[in-house]
């Protein structure tokens, strides 16, 4: 908006005009919530509301150290059953193995890890045999 506001008129007035002009030059168009509900004004109101929202579209989670091992390990479970070779099933157990172990030694803060080291040989048997 490089335009001035003229004296004599209302500030209400030259504003609306401004986004009535740019509406009907579809200049909104473009803009990425565009078509798009508005989010839901009914919540209260959070300070934080920009940072959660960045996190939320990177994909980013903050979680103690404990409680992310174990989704970790939730994980390396999943990957485990879509593993297409036993060296890849080997492979993801040694690196969950290797951080559990670490974990262990030097337990993290935050809440109990209750996790114990995956048993390689076990899991891929049991791979093996989903398999034939």
């Amino acid at each position: 908006m490089t335009e001035r506001k003229p004296p004599g008129v209302s500030f209400e007035s030259f504003v609306d005009k401004q986004i009535r002009e740019a509406a009907e030059r579809g200049e909104f168009r473009s803009l990425s919530g565009f078509g798009k509900p508005l989010p839901d004004d009914t919540a209260p109101y959070d300070e934080l509301w920009w940072i959660k929202g960045k996190m939320h579209r990177e994909g980013a989670s903050v979680l103690p150290p404990s409680l992310a091992l174990r989704k970790e390990a939730e994980d390396a479970e999943a990957a485990v059953a879509e593993a297409v070779s036993e060296r890849q099933v080997r492979r993801v157990l040694g690196d969950i193995n290797t951080k559990i172990a670490e974990a262990l030694r030097r337990p993290p803060a935050g809440p109990p890890l209750n996790l114990t080291l995956f048993d390689v040989e076990a899991t891929v048997e049991r791979w093996r045999a989903e398999r034939a």
